[in-house]
């Protein structure tokens, strides 16, 4: 991206990980195409607040609007984190960091962008997983959990991503859901939702080790994009990015991933991807 036009663009981004040197590069030479776009980053900036203030500033200070939505590296609590907040206590940290740059979170009130084929609703999402993208074969979050243990894939999620106050990581999911649900009810007409997560199991089932697919979402989300009239589903976390069709709305895989992916890649790095146009002006 780069040079100001006159035609905006909705355009997202996820798994930014600027705790890489490669990537803050990257971040740092992200520029919008016109002076009206929007930027929304769907999660997995940092892993510490000060990375995560740094990168989502410095990106508020060139987009008209940024919009965030929460990934599983922004609430680990690691030990050399001068911040040791943890779960929601962490969340809510992060949230007012957004609120003093001016970057839109899942906690306040949705914003409505004007594309070239009317208003749609802007909606991110903090949904969490809940164990239900199980490998073939288990039955159970117990089940499917000493799967994954045994083939030696385990999300760090299990070590440093705390649900304080909630028991646990699928509790605070549960929560989340419910509220989400409650408010996207009340939004009218099309929606862009973004969220860090997959809203649908399809697009796990190409990932290399099918049981990492446990920390990627929840089946409660299954049919969001079409109850909630979804214009276009925005995620990250994969590290694959692409688009995908379900039921007829497009689900953008918005991912820059880790350098030793992205430098394998033909195409170089992934660029914000343009989700909607503008309107005319």
């Amino acid at each position: 991206m780069g040079g100001l036009g006159n035609v905006t663009g909705l355009y997202a981004i996820s798994d930014l990980h600027v705790a890489h040197d490669e990537n803050r590069e990257i971040v740092e030479n992200l520029r919008p195409e016109s002076d009206g776009d929007w930027l929304v980053v769907a999660g997995d900036v940092a892993e510490t607040p000060a990375d995560i203030e740094w990168a989502l500033g410095t990106l508020a200070r060139r987009f008209a609007r940024v919009v965030w939505a929460p990934g599983n590296h922004e609430l680990w609590t690691t030990a050399s984190d001068p911040v040791q907040l943890r779960g929601v206590a962490r969340y809510e940290r992060l949230v007012q960091i957004c609120r003093d740059l001016g970057v839109l979170t899942p906690e306040d009130p949705y914003a409505v962008w004007e594309s070239e084929d009317g208003p749609v609703t802007v909606a991110p999402l903090f949904l969490l997983y809940d164990y239900t993208f199980r490998p073939d074969g288990t039955a159970t979050k117990e089940t499917a959990l000493a799967r994954a243990y045994e083939a030696g894939v385990v999300c760090t999620d299990e070590y440093l991503l705390h649900p304080d106050p909630h028991p646990t990581r699928d509790a605070w999911c549960e929560a989340r859901v419910a509220e989400t649900e409650r408010r996207l009810a009340t939004v009218g007409g099309p929606v862009v939702l973004v969220n860090h997560f997959p809203l649908v199991r399809e697009p796990t089932r190409i990932l290399r080790y099918p049981e990492f697919a446990l920390w990627c979402g929840t089946e409660r989300t299954a049919d969001w994009h079409v109850r909630y009239q979804a214009a276009a589903v925005v995620y990250g976390h994969l590290h694959i990015p692409r688009t995908t069709w379900h039921d007829g709305v497009r689900f953008e895989e918005v991912s820059l991933g880790y350098p030793r992916e992205w430098r394998g890649r033909p195409a170089g790095p992934a660029r914000p991807r343009l989700v909607l146009a503008g309107a005319a002006k």
